[in-house]
């Protein structure tokens, strides 16, 4: 069989449509004043600074405005916290994006949780998490949120299936465990020290790689008919699972690159202009 092909490039050009309207209106109601996402970029990273410029030149495309700040390596934690007050109390900045990672030596959890919540367009804070785990409203984290939109776009259905994520970071695996729970599906949460790993993968419906290593979840452990969610990026185009063993016999799957990653920055974008509505009401 032919696997289907979870295009996020494509649901996101068409979702920029849509953004770019209500941006649209939204930029009339204001008198002109456009949404804003606040990037911070703290060092030198050419990984970190093509990403933050992705995003920005997403927020061009919809008509929404951003404003780029650009901070040293030496910069101190408390430096950085100070940066995000200011963006905090800046009520032209609907929304704050700190790029990660920060450098080893700045605490960057304590700066993810000095976001606003009402800005935290990228889904980082504890606050927020703890909001979406419990279904309370909040921005979700941008990639899980994303890969709940592709999903849904493709009509594949949760309850009742049994999702295994293989990842536990704080805004990509454990998240994306919990949307899924909130969606009814039963979720078992792996990583690269479970035992019997290919055992508890070839049991799952949907299975979520956010591992971080490169094919690190080989093709032979997916059994036929899962749908199959790549979350990593690695040099030389491949993700956290073995792609290429299994697009004849899964159900679904997301490509890489063209899956995950331009539903990660939409979905930013997105948050960004919910953040901005909210906020003009």
């Amino acid at each position: 069989m032919s696997a289907v092909v979870l295009d996020g490039k494509a649901l996101a050009a068409q979702s920029e449509t849509e953004i770019a309207g209500r941006v649209a209106q939204l930029i009339v109601a204001n008198g002109g004043h456009r949404p804003i996402l606040a990037t911070i970029l703290v060092g030198d990273d050419p990984a970190s600074a093509t990403y933050v410029r992705m995003k920005q030149n997403a927020c061009a495309r919809v008509g929404m405005a951003s404003r780029a700040i650009e901070l040293p390596s030496a910069t101190t934690t408390e430096q950085l916290l100070a940066s995000i007050e200011e963006l905090n109390a800046n009520p032209d900045c609907h929304g704050i994006l700190l790029q990660h990672p920060v450098p080893a030596h700045i605490d960057e959890r304590r700066c993810f949780d000095a976001i606003a919540a009402r800005k935290d367009v990228d889904g980082v804070t504890c606050l927020g998490f703890g909001r979406m785990a419990m279904g309370a409203p909040a921005y979700g984290s941008a990639t899980p949120r994303g890969i709940m939109r592709l999903l849904a776009a493709y009509g594949i259905p949760l309850a009742g299936k049994h999702a295994v994520v293989v990842g536990r970071s704080a805004i990509l695996g454990k998240p994306m465990a919990m949307m899924l729970l909130n969606a009814n599906a039963t979720v078992t949460i792996c990583h690269s020290h479970t035992r019997d790993l290919p055992a508890i993968i070839r049991s799952a419906d949907i299975l979520v790689g956010a591992v971080g290593k490169p094919e690190f979840i080989r093709g032979d452990w997916i059994r036929d008919d899962t749908v199959v969610v790549d979350a990593g990026y690695h040099p030389g185009g491949v993700g956290d699972i073995e792609l290429s063993a299994i697009t004849d016999r899964a159900h679904a799957y997301t490509p890489v690159p063209g899956g995950v990653g331009p539903m990660t920055i939409n979905t930013l974008i997105l948050q960004t202009l919910e953040a901005a509505e909210t906020g003009a009401r």
